[in-house]
């Protein structure tokens, strides 16, 4: 079954459940990126739905993401206009994550190898976001990345590697 390979974070090919999950996912987005914006209520209420774990999680729309149910959000989260988020495997953020425009999680990859592309396999690795984290405008937040309690990650950064605890990171490698 290629969703429980997705899950356990092996190579899949994305077919027709994973699919049926993803249209499932783009009917709640649906509501979410043409709710009244003025609504806040039902805006937190939309991305319950969505996420299934995030009492109070707020997001700011158009928000975009691949099945929903792969993000987990703590205490006071925001998501602002524009954030992506690729969850074919787990995304989590603590509490007090405060995410600035135009962001992008993507556990989403594919492999090196041009063969195992043109079959079409693909994989996704868990991104983890500390407490007391803030992302600036523009941040892209690559597969498997961990990023520490209370660190600022700098408008335009690139993560693409694990970056600790109580830091400011910023740039492109």
């Amino acid at each position: 079954n290629q969703v429980e390979r997705r899950k356990k974070q092996m190579a899949y090919i994305a077919d027709q459940e994973c699919g049926e999950e993803m249209n499932a996912c783009k009917r709640i987005l649906h509501e979410l990126n043409t709710v009244d914006r003025t609504d806040g209520d039902a805006i937190c209420e939309i991305v319950k739905r969505l996420f299934g774990k995030s009492d109070g999680a707020f997001v700011n729309p158009p928000f975009y993401c691949d099945y929903g149910y792969n993000i987990f959000c703590g205490d006071d989260f925001f998501a602002n206009h524009n954030c992506v988020m690729l969850d074919g495997a787990k995304i989590t953020f603590g509490e007090h994550v405060y995410i600035a425009p135009n962001c992008c999680f993507a556990t989403a990859g594919h492999p090196l190898d041009a063969g195992q592309r043109a079959a079409g396999l693909e994989f996704a690795r868990e991104i983890r976001v500390g407490n007391n984290v803030w992302l600036g405008a523009g941040v892209t937040v690559l597969p498997g990345v961990t990023i520490g309690d209370n660190t600022v990650i700098g408008a335009g950064s690139i993560v693409n590697k694990d970056i600790p605890a109580n830091v400011v990171a910023a740039g492109n490698p």
